[in-house]
């Protein structure tokens, strides 16, 4: 029984997306009204408060579900491209709404989930270059967990920074174009943190 009513929940949630997207299309964010979108859905208000503190709060489950899942799920170091491209290419498709979302309303809670997960990615990339005998020998320091949390947080604002951008401008590169220059940002932090550690083999 649980099971059925949680899918329930699910779908009338997406039916409110649905039908909330569709008004956006035509209709600037400020003035779309509830009971206009529970109206445009075949729903009542009180089904949509039921679901949703206000038009924010669906907002941000819209993203979460269709967007930071497809790149949080099963993400390793190992697929983290694939995911990146999946991503972009669910943005690029629905390109409407998430230029709205970060551009005309507040996407500061899309980009704290998109930070939280390219944070938790770049900190398990440097927990393995510190975990690497071939890399990794007693004379060099090992990274502190705030160096590793820096770090981290500092590659992050730069991927998701380029992420935003892209969608606030129009999305002009396809998501291929956009993956690959992330890659090469990855790449590039990959290899400096191996040259950081040969330099400290010399001083040692």
């Amino acid at each position: 029984m649980r099971s059925v009513c949680m899918s329930d929940a699910s779908i009338t949630k997406k039916a409110i997306a649905k039908g909330f997207k569709h008004i956006l299309k035509n209709k600037n964010f400020e003035k779309i009204t509830i009971a206009e979108i529970t109206a445009e859905c075949g729903l009542n208000r009180q089904t949509f408060y039921y679901h949703f503190r206000d038009k924010y709060d669906l907002i941000n489950w819209i993203v979460y579900q269709e967007a930071i899942l497809v790149i949080r799920t099963e993400l390793t170091i190992e697929n983290w491209d694939s995911k990146v491209l999946a991503l972009l290419t669910t943005m690029k498709n629905d390109g409407h709404f998430y230029q709205t979302t970060l551009k005309d309303i507040n996407g500061t809670e899309f980009q704290n989930y998109l930070f939280t997960v390219t944070k938790e990615i770049f900190i398990e990339m440097i927990e393995h270059l510190s975990s690497d005998r071939k890399i990794n020998s007693e004379a060099v320091p090992v990274m502190t967990p705030q160096k590793k949390t820096f770090t981290a947080e500092f590659l992050s604002y730069g991927v998701v920074g380029m992420i935003i951008d892209w969608a606030q401008n129009g999305m002009k590169q396809s998501p291929e174009e956009i993956t690959i220059s992330i890659k090469e940002i990855i790449n590039g932090a990959r290899m400096f943190a191996v040259s950081r550690y040969f330099q400290e083999l010399t001083k040692a």
